[in-house]
């Protein structure tokens, strides 16, 4: 008895996903292998892991709105609003705020009210701010529009990984302007800041330091306290 060949199927169809809103996204990290946490740590904003000098790239269309060029901080201190390092910002055609932040670089030419296009290079992934002891990273949050005061907010509001798997996968179209109205409207526009947010008091000094030293002491004490601080 002959076997019975099933005659053979065409290539499935792929189709693209559907719109399911007016505004285009791209991943923010461009040209690079990347990971990423998909779970609440801390703040809701997510890690983008990639290599050194990886470009950073604006999920969609808008206007940039704030640029820190300067590195200022230092764990002595770890000021909530130095966190972040080198870091910007940018307020979307959405009316949502995304900021990339632990950039090792911003571009020449983003400055506050340029505007920007999606997958348009902004910086150069680094280990800025709080990361300067970990892997190279792009610290990504979205939340809404504030005055720089309120840099609580901008650290990230709305959890972002939903979105970045989409625009990922190719599904660029998936907008967090809905969730991002809805949380602002359950909390309100400025909610108080409840993480991260007291900087740490200055180291006491000790009573051995207290004491007056000697002329000779005085100068070594003086060559010891010495730092050099770079430019940021």
């Amino acid at each position: 008895m002959r076997s019975v060949v099933p005659p053979p199927r065409p290539e499935p169809v792929r189709l693209p996903p559907p719109k399911v809103s007016q505004y285009t996204y791209a991943f923010p990290v461009k040209g690079c292998r990347v990971s990423y946490a998909r779970q609440l740590l801390v703040l809701p904003k997510t890690t983008i892991w990639a290599g050194k000098g990886c470009s950073f790239v604006s999920p969609v269309d808008g206007v940039v709105r704030e640029v820190n060029v300067q590195n200022r901080w230092v764990p002595s201190t770890d000021r909530g609003q130095d966190r972040e390092g080198r870091f910007v910002t940018i307020l979307g055609d959405d009316g949502v705020l995304y900021l990339g932040g632990h950039l090792d670089s911003v571009d020449p030419g983003v400055q506050p009210g340029a505007k920007v296009k999606a997958g348009q290079p902004l910086g150069r992934l680094g280990n800025t701010g709080s990361a300067r002891d970990t892997a190279s990273n792009l610290y990504f949050a979205i939340s809404w529009p504030v005055s720089p005061e309120h840099w609580w907010i901008r650290r990230g509001m709305v959890e972002p990984w939903d979105y970045l798997d989409a625009w990922y996968n190719g599904n660029r179209t998936l907008s967090p302007k809905k969730d991002v109205l809805a949380l602002r409207k359950r909390v309100g526009r400025l909610p108080a800041c409840d993480k991260l947010c007291t900087p740490k008091p200055p180291a006491a000094k000790s009573e051995k330091n207290e004491k007056k030293p000697s002329s000779t002491k005085r100068l070594e004490q003086a060559a010891d306290d010495t730092t050099v601080i770079t430019p940021g």
